[in-house]
């Protein structure tokens, strides 16, 4: 997952605002304690920090998988 899809997954999910918000304030312990965005920074991959988000907010699994991926074209 690249940062680009994570940050789209993060809108889709939960919307921009809230996802803004989620990403800055919410401690994760899956990420040592870590924000989402702390981890990012120190270079946990995007996908490791969605998969943490996700289940520390009850995302269901089956919106985990293929998130932030843009749709296929026609």
């Amino acid at each position: 997952m690249r940062l680009s899809e994570f940050r789209r997954a993060l809108g889709e999910e939960f919307g921009d605002a809230y996802g803004r918000v989620l990403t800055s304030d919410l401690v994760l312990a899956a990420l040592g304690g870590r924000t989402a965005q702390e981890a990012l920074d120190a270079g946990v991959p995007a996908r490791d920090v969605w998969q943490a988000l996700c289940a520390e907010t009850d995302v269901p699994e089956s919106r985990r998988h293929g998130a932030g991926r843009p749709a296929a074209r026609a």
